[in-house]
């Protein structure tokens, strides 16, 4: 499930991503635009410029901007970035793996062999859902 700090990163991305480009838009414009709490969203446009989404510029004049290609930030990307893994269990996980300590061999077992493709199906899915996509819906 996605997480409520993951959909409005998304809701922010896609506002930022339908403006004009080079347009620098203030904090309180892309709370209002995308309905998101602004004390919310505050720490959220941190986190996407930590990850190099998004960057700002101070000043008067100043806000946030898209860094990264609307074409390029995937669904995939930011369920990683705010919910984590995108496999159900951390075997079945690509980026955040754990072994399992119940498990004699993973290569056995069949939970994790339909766990591993269910992400694949998923990973599939959100990897072919951009920004862009969205935004042009």
């Amino acid at each position: 499930m996605l997480s409520q700090k993951a959909k409005y990163a998304l809701k922010a991305l896609l506002y930022l991503a339908s403006q004009e480009e080079n347009h620098i838009s203030r904090t309180i414009e892309i709370a209002e635009g995308a309905n998101i709490p602004k004390k919310f969203l505050e720490q959220i446009l941190l986190d996407l410029k930590r990850a190099h989404f998004v960057s700002s510029k101070q000043g008067k004049m100043g806000g946030y901007y898209l860094v990264k290609s609307k074409n390029e930030i995937t669904l995939a990307d930011i369920h990683r970035l705010f919910d984590g893994a995108i496999a159900l269990l951390p075997c079945a996980s690509l980026n955040f793996y754990e072994r399992c300590i119940d498990c004699k061999t993973e290569s056995e077992c069949s939970l994790r062999q339909g766990l591993v493709l269910i992400r694949d199906e998923t990973l599939k899915a959100m990897e072919g859902i951009t920004v862009a996509s969205l935004v042009h819906k």
